[in-house]
């Protein structure tokens, strides 16, 4: 098969959401597992999300002359991360998904960033093989953890709406956990009015950008995260990606009502810093 890549548009929007729809319920169905796309509507829309965002770059795949799959590289902070890949079921194997991989990696090598990284569904034998043979490590295990929302508060531990004045207090943190800043993630967020702060002792202590697959968190104990958790008004996307290496907030997230949907693995490829203090990373990283 002839496969070319080449940029995406925000015209490929639909075609590409189809695909990725069908492509990740296809893995699951084929494992038993939970659909993470609800509906193409879904996948649709944060497809076009990604397009109308400068902080992408977005990739289709072409076998033949049509649109076989996509690729996307969120280049808002010095790590970067890659996802979500799909590829059209009728054309697996075709060597589509590989091709884009190599390119979202050959871009952040060209471009000198410091990273990459990406989350990868446990159960999937074919891109945990494909993403170790292009070099990527293992660096966590993830629990997907879902259920109802908790509307509960951590006594001590604020939560409200993140404002643009506290985004110097909060890539102070992000560093101090990760060892790399991410505002221009925290200000999206901040936009879109998905990002909490939770503050103990009269100062920020903790945040996310929004509580499931599309946020990330970070706080100086493990109380700032559960205090983010029990705020949430939602789960954007699936729940909260938990560090299954995180016992005691696993353990709590389990007496709260969520369980598990499924396990998932971070990896990454070029700088990784373990992080110095307890974390929930997006789908991405």
């Amino acid at each position: 098969m002839n496969t070319q890549i080449r940029r995406a548009t925000r015209e490929d929007a639909d075609v590409c959401g189809e695909i990725c729809y069908r492509a990740f319920c296809a893995i699951a169905d084929e494992h038993n597992f939970p659909h993470e796309f609800p509906t193409p509507a879904v996948a649709k829309g944060e497809i076009g999300r990604m397009l109308s965002n400068p902080g992408f770059y977005g990739i289709v795949a072409e076998v033949n002359g049509r649109i076989a799959g996509s690729n996307f590289l969120d280049e808002r902070a010095p790590i970067t991360g890659i996802g979500p890949i799909s590829v059209d079921p009728d054309v697996q194997n075709s060597g589509a998904g590989r091709a884009m991989m190599q390119h979202l990696l050959d871009r952040v090598a060209s471009n000198r960033l410091a990273g990459v990284r990406l989350v990868q569904s446990a159960y999937h034998n074919r891109s945990f093989s494909l993403y170790a043979k292009l070099g990527f490590e293992i660096r966590e295990p993830l629990s997907v953890m879902i259920g109802p929302m908790i509307k509960e508060s951590i006594p001590g531990y604020n939560v409200r709406a993140a404002t643009e004045a506290d985004v110097a207090a909060c890539d102070r943190l992000h560093f101090a956990v990760h060892g790399h800043e991410r505002s221009r993630e925290l200000r999206d967020a901040i936009t879109g009015r998905t990002a909490n702060v939770v503050e103990h002792l009269g100062r920020i202590s903790g945040y996310a950008t929004a509580i499931g697959y599309a946020g990330y968190a970070v706080g100086e104990s493990n109380e700032e995260l559960k205090a983010l958790i029990s705020a949430a008004t939602e789960f954007y996307g699936n729940g909260p990606l938990i560090p299954s290496r995180n016992g005691e907030l696993l353990r709590w997230c389990y007496s709260k009502g969520l369980r598990l949907m499924q396990l998932n693995t971070l990896m990454s490829v070029g700088l990784y810093n373990e992080p110095r203090g307890p974390f929930i990373p997006s789908i991405l990283y």
